[in-house]
């Protein structure tokens, strides 16, 4: 289980992180190695330390493994701070930046790394259908704090809404991803390692706003699925693609409606009344709890029967 993960690892820590994956794997969210320091994991948001203090040799065998023993495969992600690896899982990195005319150039010494287990839940997203298809698609926002599932949240609408459903004889259509940090499609050189429908194109790697434009102009799609929106170059964007024509299902951070509405970047967004739905996600019962559903006029419509289940 998570072998693209455990590859990754020297023998030191492997051995240590198996452990951890053969007991807790359907609840780990993060691994944390950090120079000096104890092997951290995150399971169901809560910290769990080992003994095992990780060494300068134990990061450069990791920094090899990500860059296959050539730096500079990898030039572009250290300046991003994170790599993909195989199987959509995103690698966080922290250490010495180096910046050139106050940009970042690069990330040195690289001494912390995140490995953010990637989570395909097929069929998570099963219990909004009743709320966001109305004879089409509704423009949505997903609002939560981090680690609530708003990404796997997403991808498995982007899944739903390329292969269609056809109990509900909903037909697929076109889906475009704009995948800024490669964490919805969890692309591996331009290839989505998650599971998806024949109709779903992605850009991988590329800031939301331009590639929002990009999508509408080169791949026609229905609807845009684009993750974490908050500057208002995103939301100009947003608007764009709306006024276009193209649905959009976004996720922004957030503990409820109310944040979005004190934010000037998305008051905006919500005082156009372009949305339709609103879903409020906690990790209350687990990473995926939908704590409140809101319709175009921010009044609750959910019925907890429907929504109840079915957390991450």
């Amino acid at each position: 289980m998570l072998n693209e993960v455990v590859q990754v690892l020297p023998n030191s820590i492997r051995e240590v992180a198996s452990r951890y994956i053969a007991s807790s794997v359907n609840h780990l969210e993060e691994i944390r190695i950090r120079i000096n320091r104890p092997i951290e994991f995150i399971i169901n948001s809560h910290p769990y330390f080992d003994s095992y203090t990780a060494t300068k040799e134990d990061a450069l065998f990791i920094l090899n493994k990500l860059s296959q023993f050539s730096i500079y495969m990898i030039e572009e992600e250290l300046r991003k701070g994170y790599v993909t690896i195989e199987g959509g899982h995103r690698v966080g990195l922290a250490g010495k930046v180096i910046t050139e005319n106050g940009q970042v150039k690069v990330i040195r010494d690289v001494t912390s790394f995140n490995i953010r287990v990637a989570k395909e839940k097929i069929g998570i997203a099963d219990r909004l259908l009743p709320f966001l298809y109305e004879q089409e698609w509704m423009n949505t926002i997903l609002i939560g704090p981090p680690q609530t599932g708003k990404t796997t949240m997403i991808r498995d609408l982007a899944r739903m809404m390329s292969f269609g459903v056809r109990d509900k004889n909903i037909s697929p259509i076109k889906v475009g991803i704009v995948d800024e940090r490669s964490e919805i499609a969890g692309s591996v050189k331009g290839v989505p390692q998650h599971t998806f429908g024949t109709r779903l194109d992605v850009l991988d790697s590329c800031p939301k706003a331009e590639g929002m434009m990009m999508m509408i102009r080169s791949m026609s799609p229905d609807v845009i699925i684009v993750d974490e929106i908050g500057r208002q170059e995103d939301c100009d964007a947003v608007v764009e693609a709306v006024n276009a024509g193209v649905r959009v299902v976004m996720t922004v951070h957030g503990y409820d409606i109310e944040d979005l509405k004190r934010r000037p970047t998305l008051s905006g967004l919500l005082q156009l009344g372009v949305f339709k739905r609103f879903i409020v996600l906690s990790n209350e019962n687990g990473p995926g709890t939908i704590k409140s559903i809101y319709n175009e006029t921010h009044k609750r419509m959910h019925s907890q029967r429907a929504i109840e289940g079915g957390v991450i």
